[in-house]
């Protein structure tokens, strides 16, 4: 079939044996070409992986959320679904496909939640670019049903448990000092750790409310992030497993969790105890919210004691 785009003459097989058949092809080729739909046989070619990339260039303009945190989302899941797809193969079937999946493995609705969040404004910005990478963006899934926020703490019982069972201490350490995101901690750059002054940095933009803060490291914190940092660049990450950043730390929790004798904790606990015990240490708790990154106030529980034996 022949055909026009902007003057320019096109000539490409329509894919069919039958004349009707091609005939229709060309008439809604011609239809893509008149409402400024048209995808060229190379543009047909791209992949959900160059969405996605598109996607990380808008967050990086834009300073919006932060990128190491989209980046591990697509190399934990989305990458092994939908990475080698052309944008045309994805369809509301292979979307509510990767929905199963993921909560049959065990994954929140949350979190799946924000999966085909990131991954429809992915399809929405290449469907909005000139040219158009996308030609029609596919009716993603229904949001599902969340949780209603946890409420859970962790005493220090139960963190020295753990703590005696992490392959990671500094991780817990960390989180239970200070109430960082677990996307803060992995994506943890050792330039944000300045050892003679004893404090830790979240720059402006690389955290989920976009703002930046600096925090004091306590003395456990202080020795273990020595040790982490040592011999490393600064650009090098944190937290790694044989020179590698360490990306997903689902398995090796479970695990320390079964050593620990310790079931139903998450390491999202570990903000809300933050700032419980950041707050019995007689720190104001608006200072111990800006020091998690907090926006929304959290039920302290009141530090029960016996009187009189």
């Amino acid at each position: 079939m022949k055909y026009y785009v902007n003057g320019a003459p096109k000539v490409e097989s329509t894919g069919e044996t039958e004349f009707k058949k091609a005939g229709r092809r060309l008439d809604a080729v011609l239809t893509a070409v008149k409402t400024g739909d048209y995808l060229s046989p190379q543009d047909r070619k791209i992949t959900v992986a160059e969405l996605w990339e598109g996607l990380l260039t808008d967050y990086r303009k834009n300073g919006r959320e932060e990128v190491r945190q989209l980046e591990i989302k697509w190399e934990l899941r989305l990458k092994a679904a939908f990475g080698n797809l052309r944008v045309m193969q994805v369809t509301t079937d292979r979307l509510n496909a990767y929905v199963l999946k993921q909560q049959a493995e065990g994954l929140s609705n949350s979190t799946i939640n924000k999966d085909m969040a990131n991954l429809k404004r992915a399809f929405n910005l290449g469907y909005r670019c000139t040219p158009k990478k996308v030609k029609e963006v596919p009716v993603f899934p229904g949001r599902l049903k969340e949780a209603p926020p946890r409420k859970g703490f962790v005493e220090d019982g139960t963190y020295n448990k753990l703590a005696a069972n992490a392959g990671s201490l500094w991780l817990l350490a960390v989180a239970y000092a200070s109430g960082f995101r677990r996307e803060e901690l992995l994506s943890m750059k050792v330039e944000q750790i300045d050892l003679l002054a004893r404090t830790i940095t979240l720059h402006v933009g690389e955290t989920k409310n976009d703002e930046g803060r600096v925090v004091k490291m306590t003395q456990e914190v202080f020795l273990l992030l020595q040790a982490c940092c040592h011999g490393k660049g600064p650009e090098d990450r944190v937290l790694t497993r044989a020179g590698q950043p360490i990306i997903d730390i689902r398995d090796a929790w479970a695990e320390m969790c079964k050593k620990a004798g310790v079931s139903g904790i998450i390491l999202h606990d570990f903000r809300r105890s933050a700032i419980r015990n950041m707050v019995r240490r007689g720190i104001p708790e608006r200072v111990a919210m800006m020091i998690s990154g907090h926006k929304d106030k959290i039920r302290i529980r009141p530090l029960q004691c016996r009187i009189g034996g």
